[in-house]
């Protein structure tokens, strides 16, 4: 009986130690998560956010198309119009959707209330093909080049882009033909 009881208080004790190391061991955890808010529905894995589309940085807490918004000095020379300087502007499309922008002046042709509707993703522009009132129709793409510390900031826009107007003729800068146009914001 004795022996029994030895055994019991043994068994008992060696639990009480090995649910005490355990407590230990997981409070010694730190969990990478815990000190770390993402912002604009980021969700933390291992310490990182992981963005949804549209944001972007460390903590979520900047909009991608926040770097394409403002004035743009625009240079370019088509495959049937001649070479050319202007402003455009980039601004909210006010659907709700982070990724979402509008061109006003693009193509120094569509100006309020017509404007040409992109997406941004990174550093990707996207025109998706579209039928303005006058029916010409646009498509193209472009990339961002970051020129200084801040994004937003004396930026470079690089467009490929093609307008075909109702009689069927290409203007094409620089997806098949002609150069891409350069967008410049200072």
């Amino acid at each position: 009986m004795k022996a029994c009881l030895l055994k019991t208080i043994c068994l008992s004790a060696i639990g009480v130690i090995l649910a005490f190391s355990a407590v230990t061991y997981t409070s010694c955890s730190t969990d990478k998560c815990q000190a770390l808010v993402c912002a604009y529905g980021g969700i933390c894995k291992d310490g990182t956010c992981i963005c949804p589309s549209g944001y972007e940085g460390a903590n979520c807490q900047t909009r991608t198309r926040d770097r394409y918004w403002g004035i743009w000095q625009v240079n370019e020379i088509g495959t049937i119009s001649t070479q050319t300087s202007f402003t455009l502007a980039i601004d909210t499309d006010y659907s709700g959707n982070a990724i979402n922008v509008r061109i006003n002046n693009f193509y120094n042709r569509y100006k309020l209330p017509t404007t040409v509707l992109a997406q941004v993703k990174g550093d990707t522009l996207t025109i998706p093909q579209q039928t303005m009132p006058n029916d010409d129709v646009v498509q193209g793409w472009g990339y961002y080049q970051h020129n200084g510390s801040v994004y937003g900031q004396n930026g470079k826009l690089v467009v490929y882009f093609t307008v075909v107007n109702a009689q069927n003729v290409t203007d094409d800068f620089g997806v098949t033909a002609g150069s891409p146009s350069i967008w410049n914001q200072n």
